[in-house]
């Protein structure tokens, strides 16, 4: 199948199965989604959502958190991956955010990017779930399954997010990148994924993609024979 069919065919399958599409960071503004955002790297929304009201309760703007110390905001996000980190990040964007946009969420990728602890994806989400601007944020199950399907060649998430914006019309962006998010929690696994039962893998995902993922299984297995 001709990859813009499949494209189409795609579109059609998520938009039955998730035509509504909502955000799965609790959050109240644009600021409380930036940190939410910022604080899903390398953890689920799931554990994000549990730690972010008692955060939240404590500085929901950055004019107030920026008056938290690091240890303060490290208390209410310690379960989190890389808490330390992020609690350093937190902190320092917020006084930015407060000192050189005046306590404003700016609306241009350069400006968010250049925040403590945002990064591109991060952006992405902002710039699309708070202001509404066409983009295509890729996370994990976005990149891994773009590759599946076939959609891209998969190196990084850079060339991942280039590729489905020349594949997907742009009115299409903010609510399909969502879609693929979802299908990939609730089908896809990671690891140990039945194709054949799979709504869209077990037509799209391509030969060459479905022997590559065999071979990291089995490399991942015998690495741990070996540990």
């Amino acid at each position: 199948m001709k990859r813009a069919a499949k494209a189409q065919k795609i579109v059609h399958l998520l938009e039955t199965l998730y035509p509504e599409t909502p955000i799965p960071l609790d959050h109240r503004d644009a600021y409380t989604l930036l940190v939410a955002v910022m604080l899903s790297a390398q953890t689920t929304d799931k554990k994000v959502n549990e730690v972010s009201p008692q955060l939240f309760n404590m500085a929901s703007t950055p004019q107030l958190m920026a008056t938290k110390s690091v240890e303060e905001i490290l208390t209410h996000i310690k379960p989190l991956g890389l808490a330390p980190t992020k609690a350093k990040n937190l902190q320092r964007l917020s006084e930015q955010l407060v000192e050189r946009h005046g306590g404003i969420i700016p609306q241009t990728y350069e400006e968010l990017e250049a925040l403590p602890g945002v990064g591109h994806k991060t952006a992405s989400v902002v710039m699309s779930q708070a202001f509404g601007y066409p983009a295509f944020p890729v996370d994990t199950h976005i990149h891994r399954l773009a590759a599946r399907w076939g959609l891209s060649n998969g190196r990084d998430v850079v060339t991942t997010e280039r590729d489905l914006k020349a594949i997907f019309d742009e009115s299409l962006w903010n609510k399909l990148h969502l879609q693929i998010i979802f299908f990939g929690r609730e089908y896809c696994p990671a690891r140990n994924h039945d194709l054949n039962s799979c709504p869209i893998c077990g037509w799209a995902a391509t030969k060459k993609r479905i022997a590559q993922e065999a071979k990291d299984e089995t490399n991942k297995r015998k690495r741990g024979r070996h540990r």
